[in-house]
């Protein structure tokens, strides 16, 4: 009986033990980010140049997230244009130290590069942080343009604005011309839409498409109001409902074929403003920048302050991000190489 007693107390020590490891685990987990961001700086890369809506996006979020963040570190914006942002997810994916002061931006076009263009790297694999909202890219033309709607671009050839391969422009550019036959001829190279704005205003170009709805109502509110612009098609799943008039890119198409290929290059209109670290980043940072980035989301001050520049709010999750992209990539492949060709000259 002694020795019974014996082990049924060493029973209940060790229970009593375990039952304490837990806790222990998560409370040295949290002390250890914490320890880790305390005075240090985090790098969030932009794609594009300073005075677009991913700039605008990154330095609100910036000014925020820091404070729930354990260890209250430094958010720093950092402003890496070029190739439409491919440029700087290939920096996050290859360069960037993978140890979670790193984070950034880019064109939500980019994370399905690999799926339907040639680009160096997996979109699955990033630290998906989250993203701000979802949206709705728009073609449009200048005022003073003749093409006044979609009809017009099937039968006149117009010079439209481009920022590099795997960006909105270029891929929602060629994508109207080889499935529903537009004459859009491509001008690419420009570091973001304020220096699109200009051309247009200057007559280089006509117009644009792939234009956020988002950064039409932070930066150009009267474009709408005032109808400085024509409005041609919109490039999402689903239309805005303020744009009720402008015609659905998806609703365009012909065959049930079209209507596939067009949803798989828009579906990245759901993941607006998406933020990522590079892959690897140890299990307990990215928790710590996951959940930062969803109370920001909910910061009463973060809100007031989109509110008050017309910045769109609709959240995502980062973990919901990777479920999204998986399902991407199961897409049919014939599906993906008719996409994969309709995207490119």
């Amino acid at each position: 009986m002694r020795r019974w007693g014996s082990w049924c107390r060493a029973i209940s020590t060790l229970l009593m033990m375990g039952s304490l490891a837990g806790p222990l685990a998560r409370s040295a987990a949290a002390d250890s980010v914490e320890d880790f961001y305390r005075g240090r700086t985090i790098h969030v890369v932009i794609g594009y140049a300073v005075g677009g809506g991913y700039d605008a996006y990154a330095r609100l979020l910036t000014r925020y997230m820091g404070n729930h963040i354990p260890g209250k570190p430094n958010l720093i914006p950092q402003n890496m244009p070029g190739a439409g942002s491919l440029k700087a997810a290939l920096f996050l994916y290859d360069v960037a130290p993978k140890d979670g002061t790193y984070f950034g931006t880019v064109a939500r076009a980019v994370p399905l590069a690999p799926l339907l263009q040639n680009a160096q790297f997996d979109g699955s694999k990033f630290t998906w942080v989250g993203s701000v909202s979802d949206d709705v890219s728009i073609c449009l033309s200048w005022g003073s343009s003749s093409i006044k709607s979609f009809g017009d671009l099937l039968t006149q050839e117009v010079a439209f604005a481009g920022e590099g391969a795997a960006s909105d422009p270029d891929v929602f550019s060629y994508t109207l011309n080889n499935i529903l036959g537009t004459k859009i001829r491509l001008v690419t190279g420009y570091q973001g839409t304020a220096e699109i704005v200009l051309a247009m205003e200057r007559g280089e170009i006509h117009g644009i498409c792939g234009m956020s709805l988002s950064t039409i109502r932070i930066q150009h509110p009267d474009w709408i109001e005032k109808k400085s612009v024509n409005f041609l098609v919109q490039i999402a799943l689903k239309k805005d409902a303020q744009l009720a008039n402008v015609p659905l890119i998806t609703d365009l198409a012909k065959t049930p074929e079209q209507e596939k290929i067009l949803r798989l290059i828009a579906a990245g209109q759901a993941i607006a403003r998406p933020f990522f670290g590079p892959p690897g980043v140890p299990e307990d940072r990215k928790r710590a920048l996951q959940d930062a980035f969803d109370r920001t989301m909910q910061d009463p001050e973060f809100l007031a302050e989109a509110k008050k520049t017309s910045m769109d709010v609709h959240p995502l999750r980062g973990s919901e991000i990777g479920s999204m992209l998986s399902e991407l990539y199961a897409t049919p492949k014939d599906i993906v190489e008719k996409a994969a060709k309709a995207i490119v000259k």
